[in-house]
């Protein structure tokens, strides 16, 4: 679906088969050699089942967009008078380093989940983080050589429209005409897409972490229609019965019947609990087991709180000097731990890969304030992601048009694995946008027409490459499991407001307002830091 939907919006961009083709070939090969080293890691790490999906969800956009950004610069320095040689060696000088540069962010910001210190995510990261790398590699090696095949004939077979399409001056473009406007007013454009962002971001103050259940599936689901009848028989807490162990090892015997029946007593006795067996004893008499089933489904939030209460206040009351220990378990517990743990390391890790993109990017453009507003700007475009999932999946928005069922908390590992691909793909788009800024600024030494010329050369680029990062990531919300619906809505979500809102808006706005500062560096850093410009 993801390679049917690049394919067409690279043919309406480019207008040529050759040129649709070569981004789509790079990707292939990148994603089948990133494939290839993921089963090579499976030999040392735990791989989850659905690494090479989330592989091929990442690698697909991201090696295409590259791809796409190199062949859009070599077509211009052709159109520029360059030999075919002349233009790959300047494709890959600029756009090459670009997408070098760009590729390290999104593998720094995926490594970033090495630090939630979970095995199945970190293995995943270093999965996702591979395929992105090998797609890199290939568009930075395969991708010159096949334009070294291609030359000149790169334009053949071509649609009628785009003929002549490059005798278009760079001033005469929409894009060129769309950023002097922004330039023209920036205060209030800057402003209203800040208050946008500011708006769609609201909701994530209210966003609660958890797992959804079988209650959230559609009614047509029969998991979902076995769930409602054993709610209606029982009690929506049958759903998710809570396990509650205690160990006697240190108990002496003689005391183990009256804390076993003091266990069976207590735990059913809380108001937040439906019905309770009888205590189990094991055979030696060691460990007592008793199953809770909560008045409440095993998502909502006071199954949560019952939780806390047995392990806050009922089981140190039952253990009271008697040396038994207590313990409650159970999938509906583990979900509840699993959720505050990630809540624990997720400004950790936020906090860590905003700190290595801000330094990577400080290296790059020599600037502080570019690297600054890139950070602040990304923030907002994935702080606008988690509003729109919060309003659809807890607030129920747009629910019963989405074919969802009922609301309830954001799945815990959404959070996490969404910022590290959101976070890389949007500094992708501004590496692209900033470089070519940049390259244009370094010519000119005028910030209002470098930032002119930059989105101009690089909007239907950046356009482009959202518009195939939507379709690609839209496929997972046609999926019946509600966590990809979710994570494909979140994900669209957030492509869309990075391309249109602070890509088109917030970006040539605020490098207009800040004018030459933007590139403002000390000169202390100057000599301290190596040169890694892009230019």
């Amino acid at each position: 679906f993801g390679f049917l939907a690049a394919a067409v919006i690279l043919f309406v961009a480019f207008g040529s088969l050759l040129a649709m083709g070569l981004p789509l070939l790079t990707a292939i090969f990148g994603i089948v050699c990133g494939f290839g080293l993921v089963q090579l890691w499976a030999n040392v790490f735990s791989m989850p089942e659905f690494a090479g999906a989330a592989v091929a969800m990442v690698a697909i956009g991201v090696g295409i967009d590259y791809a796409l950004f190199i062949v859009t610069r070599y077509r211009e320095e052709l159109a520029a008078g360059q030999d075919p040689e002349g233009a790959v060696v300047t494709s890959v000088v600029t756009a090459g380093r670009a997408v070098l540069f760009a590729g390290c962010t999104v593998v720094v910001s995926l490594l970033g989940l090495l630090l939630v210190n979970l095995a199945s995510t970190q293995s995943l990261a270093i999965a996702m983080a591979s395929g992105v790398l090998m797609v890199m590699l290939a568009s930075i090696t395969l991708l010159p050589a096949l334009l070294g095949f291609v030359g000149r004939t790169i334009d053949r077979f071509g649609m009628p429209h785009r003929k002549g399409h490059h005798a278009t001056t760079l001033t005469e473009s929409r894009w060129y005409r769309w950023s002097r406007f922004v330039q023209r007013r920036p205060w209030p454009i800057a402003i209203v897409g800040l208050v946008v962002l500011l708006v769609l971001a609201a909701p994530v103050l209210s966003m609660r972490l958890g797992f959804g259940d079988a209650g959230n599936r559609p009614t047509s689901d029969t998991t979902r229609r076995a769930y409602d009848t054993i709610a209606a028989g029982f009690g929506p807490g049958f759903n998710g019965p809570l396990f509650v162990a205690a160990d006697l090892r240190n108990v002496p015997p003689a005391q183990r019947p009256e804390v076993t029946a003091r266990l069976g007593v207590d735990v059913a006795r809380d108001p937040g609990v439906q019905a309770a067996s009888p205590p189990i004893p094991s055979k030696d008499g060691s460990v007592v087991l008793v199953q809770l089933f909560p008045k409440t489904s095993p998502q909502d939030q006071r199954t949560e709180d019952l939780v806390h209460r047995l392990r806050d206040r009922v089981a140190p009351a039952i253990e009271g000097g008697t040396g038994a220990q207590v313990l409650v378990g159970g999938a509906t517990a583990a979900a509840i731990d699993f959720s505050e743990y990630t809540s624990r390391r997720l400004p950790q890790f936020i906090g860590a890969v905003l700190v290595l993109s801000f330094l990577l990017l400080m290296v790059v453009f020599r600037s502080l304030l570019v690297p600054l507003k890139a950070v602040i700007m990304n923030m907002l475009s994935i702080g606008a992601s988690y509003g729109v999932i919060v309003a659809v999946f807890q607030w129920g928005w747009l629910q019963h048009a989405l074919g969802l069922g009922e609301t309830g908390p954001i799945e815990a590992w959404v959070p996490i694995m969404m910022f590290a691909i959101v976070f890389g793909l949007s500094m992708d788009y501004e590496v692209f946008l900033l470089s070519r800024i940049r390259e244009e600024y370094d010519r000119t030494h005028d910030n209002a027409t470098a930032v002119a010329d930059g989105l101009a050369r690089t909007a239907r680029l950046i356009t482009a490459a959202a518009a195939i990062m939507c379709f690609v990531f839209g496929g997972f919300m046609l999926s019946a499991d509600r966590s990809l619906t979710l994570m494909g809505l979140g994900l669209t979500a957030a492509v869309l407001v990075d391309a249109t809102l602070v890509r088109l808006l917030l970006v040539p706005a605020t490098m207009e307002l800040l004018g030459d500062r933007n590139w403002w560096f000390p000169k202390a850093l100057e000599r301290v830091l190596p040169r890694l410009a892009v230019d």
